[in-house]
């Protein structure tokens, strides 16, 4: 073997190189597609979740909450709030509803949007949806 660096062994490295880690990205997709959840709850997508959405993402909810992952982590994590709150979409509705109109004094606290019962009513089950999807296992704990 000669000391120098040669134009085809260049060329092996690149196409050996390449074949490797495309392979090695069919592996890991196939992987994945394998673990992923089957389930489709499209059929429980209504207008009111659809609101629920709607009101999600016009009142920024986002910026503090995280939902099923994604989003701020200065508030709890909602993708499981239905199940927290005892599968009662009442619970949450009482919850925003409840919150003070200045907040709480020294703490973090959720403002009061003053959304009404048909607003309120459409977040609690677009939250209700959202806690019907297969996650695999996220949130890790009850408490979001």
């Amino acid at each position: 073997m000669s000391g120098s660096f040669t134009k085809s062994m260049a060329r092996n490295i690149f196409y050996g190189g390449s074949m490797f880690f495309i392979l090695l990205f069919l592996v890991l997709t196939l992987d994945t597609n394998r673990k992923l959840p089957l389930t489709d709850n499209r059929h429980n997508l209504t207008e009111e979740v659809a609101h629920g959405k709607y009101l999600w993402e016009v009142n920024n909810c986002v910026g503090c909450h995280s939902l099923l992952g994604e989003g701020a982590y200065f508030a709890p994590e909602l993708g499981n709030v239905y199940t927290r709150f005892g599968n009662s979409k009442e619970a949450i509705m009482g919850y925003i509803k409840s919150r003070p109109v200045d907040g709480i004094p020294g703490r973090r606290s959720m403002p009061q949007f003053n959304f009404s019962d048909e607003e309120l009513a459409a977040l609690a089950e677009f939250l209700k949806y959202t806690s019907e999807i297969d996650a695999a296992g996220w949130p890790p704990n009850i408490q979001g």
